[in-house]
């Protein structure tokens, strides 16, 4: 009979997998349509109106005349149909971002095409949100606490440390700075104050490091010739495959915490790593950094390494224009998403 339950459970587990599957296709598949719609009443109302004097007065009365065709349509109200035609002309000429709004919601490309001031912008949240399945909620706080700068201008070694297109992936994976004001913590903290505070707040934790990281535990216990060694907290990153050792710093960014990292993910990878896993990265949070010193630090480290800031205390966004990868850069980096 056990074993009866055993076959029935499983078998549940896999149909309910396969309706859920079937469900996501679906709702794919009709939002891909609907953008499909929006696109063509945009090319239309942008063909019928090149050339001639069109006005505002014409698409309200096409508004009007959709909703009184299609009474249980919602969608075609006079501002809807402008952001239509507008949608249209800003992707139309764009044959990267265009498939990419195929994949999100109409009201989530309205988001983002209202509220990002370049493509590189559009093309971050865009990505981000296919990837991450943000909300509508989530995304329009990230573009207001301007995210994609927090990921295009931060400080790894990825690229000299892992493989083409692991590397890419993992730097999307860190940001320059975490905010971490949901802790309470005051301005002066130790650094086991600062743990305690993250462990005990773990779900908005790893929410700010990305959401897709899962807890593996603080204190992580290495041993090594009868020596012990701990890490600060030890994260598992679902999409990289990978484990991902942190470090908590209370003060500036020391060079000397690269080598203590890179020990780390040495154990790591020969003590704890499976064989189906990729190699393990550090990151190394510290509440300042020097930009060139940390350049220099990395320069020479054999493991993946990310150094990042973190702040307590919600302040407002710092000026990073002048940090931001070139838009070729920022391309080659966005298309690994």
């Amino acid at each position: 009979m056990a074993g009866t339950m055993r076959e029935y459970g499983t078998m549940l587990t896999e149909i309910k997998g396969r309706v859920r599957a079937a469900q996501y296709s679906a709702l794919r598949a009709v939002n891909k349509e609907l953008i499909a719609l929006y696109w063509d009443i945009g090319r239309i109302i942008e063909e019928r109106q090149s050339g001639n004097t069109w006005g505002k007065s014409v698409v309200e009365r096409l508004a009007m005349d959709l909703q009184a065709e299609f009474p249980g349509v919602s969608g075609f109200s006079r501002d809807n149909i402008w952001r239509m035609r507008k949608f249209y002309l800003h992707y139309s000429g764009n044959s990267k971002l265009a498939p990419l709004a195929q994949e999100i919601s109409w009201t989530k490309n309205i988001c983002i095409l209202e509220s990002c001031g370049s493509d590189i912008e559009r093309e971050f949240y865009l990505r981000m949100t296919q990837k991450h399945g943000w909300s509508k909620a989530t995304l329009a706080n990230n573009i207001a606490a301007r995210l994609h700068l927090t990921y295009l201008q931060n400080q790894t070694n990825f690229e000299r440390s892992l493989p083409v297109p692991e590397a890419t992936r993992a730097r999307l994976a860190v940001k320059d700075e975490y905010n971490f004001d949901f802790l309470g913590l005051g301005e002066e903290h130790s650094e086991k104050e600062l743990e305690t505070a993250l462990i005990g707040r773990v779900n908005r934790f790893l929410a700010e490091m990305g959401g897709v990281f899962a807890f593996i535990g603080s204190q992580y216990r290495l041993e090594m010739e009868g020596e012990e060694y701990f890490i600060d907290i030890l994260l598992y990153h679902r999409h990289l495959k990978c484990l991902v050792a942190i470090e908590l710093k209370t003060g500036k960014f020391l060079p000397e915490h690269v080598g203590k990292m890179q020990f780390y993910l040495s154990l790591l990878d020969d003590k704890v790593r499976t064989a189906n896993e990729n190699p393990s990265v550090g990151i190394i949070l510290c509440r300042d950094k020097n930009r060139t010193i940390v350049e220099y630090a990395l320069r020479q480290s054999r493991k993946p390494i990310g150094v990042a800031a973190y702040k307590i205390v919600q302040s407002l966004p710092k000026e990073l224009k002048a940090q931001l990868p070139t838009p070729e850069q920022a391309r080659l980096l966005l298309e690994g998403l």
